[in-house]
């Protein structure tokens, strides 16, 4: 299967996307499975996963209704509330539906200190005992943080999001990719390529601003454990999502057939346990 690691689906309200700023005014709107299901389509992609975006278990229950009516969700990645000390119960009520593949939360809006929190650790450690992933959302200079957490939990599968949003406004930054190759040689982290045209100044890319971040990540995580997401709909401020699968098949069109087939599904399908 062709897989999209990550994308959204939302009914919007400015009080529940305040992270949506006037820079991304042209995704003020809501976004359902029925307006990705032509995308997929006419790009050849066979499914997805559904990743939350709002923080709220009212919205890992619509996802997972979602996945339930369109057969092209095969997993989803959910939000609960990882430092409540009953979170393993919730979790168990969650797991009823084997939709669940994993949980986020957005730490790239936390302070550093939050990844060390007990209670934030004992939520993890309830994730990873029920055999559930996590990803992990942080900004390149919280990567030291993410490598420190990661090694607190090495029975508990991560993917990094978005390559640790780097800004992207030249070559890759040499703090970056040394972090990133140092986050790379824990077992258990995968990575997607994702989320990474927004990250570019005025959302000016253009593919060969992007390659090298591509071959940088690659050559950190190979094929084996890197998978691609499209971040829609929040690339649709820097890309059609035509445009971001195209810019993909151009990154990995010198690899093998294997090595093509792993970064365009067969990672995400094994990472998330993922069923046709």
């Amino acid at each position: 299967m062709k897989i999209d690691a990550h994308h959204h689906c939302w009914r919007y309200t400015s009080e529940e996307f305040g992270w949506i700023d006037d820079s991304m005014a042209a995704i003020r709107r809501n976004y359902y499975p029925a307006d990705l299901a032509p995308l997929l389509a006419a790009a050849g992609v066979d499914g997805t996963v559904a990743v939350e975006a709002r923080q709220s278990v009212e919205e890992t229950l619509q996802l997972l209704e979602h996945s339930h009516r369109h057969s092209f969700i095969k997993g989803v990645v959910g939000w609960v509330p990882l430092a409540d000390p009953k979170v393993g119960h919730l979790l168990d009520q969650l797991l009823e539906d084997k939709m669940l593949k994993g949980v986020r939360h957005v730490l790239q809006g936390e302070p550093d200190s939050y990844m060390a929190l007990p209670a934030f650790n004992a939520g993890l450690s309830a994730v990873a005992a029920r055999g559930l992933s996590y990803d992990l959302l942080v900004k390149a200079p919280q990567l030291p943080a993410a490598i420190a957490l990661v090694d607190r939990h090495p029975n508990l599968p991560f993917v990094l999001d978005h390559i640790a949003k780097p800004v992207v406004a030249g070559p890759p930054p040499a703090e970056w990719r040394r972090d990133l190759a140092e986050l790379a040689r824990r077992p258990n982290v995968c990575c997607k390529f994702s989320g990474v045209v927004t990250e570019v100044p005025g959302y000016a890319w253009t593919p060969e601003l992007l390659w090298p971040y591509f071959d940088v990540t690659l050559e950190a995580f190979g094929a084996d454990r890197l998978m691609f997401g499209s971040d829609w709909p929040v690339c649709l401020v820097a890309s059609e999502y035509a445009q971001w699968y195209r810019f993909i098949e151009s990154c990995v069109t010198g690899l093998t057939g294997n090595e093509r087939e792993l970064v365009l599904g067969g990672t995400a399908t094994r990472f998330y346990r993922l069923s046709p």
